[in-house]
């Protein structure tokens, strides 16, 4: 593994396939942003506007989270 997260591996004669080894989420609100740690290859959610705190889905800063899952049943 190397400092970007990533595992390389040899295929041979092709060349080197690299997979990235975070899982980063995918359904968060907009106002939260991924961070990722290169030294610890670890993902958080935190907030765009101040990346010290973290971003907690469902708290009263996020009026319009799941907004698409409403719209589509509704």
């Amino acid at each position: 593994m190397d400092n970007n997260c990533l595992q390389c591996t040899c295929l041979h004669p092709v060349g080197v396939g690299c997979c990235e080894t975070i899982h980063r989420p995918v359904d968060f609100p907009a106002w939260c942003e991924i961070q990722v740690d290169s030294l610890t290859c670890r993902v958080s959610l935190v907030q765009a506007a101040d990346p010290r705190l973290p971003c907690i889905p469902g708290e009263s800063r996020d009026p319009v989270h799941g907004s698409l899952q409403q719209q589509l049943e509704g």
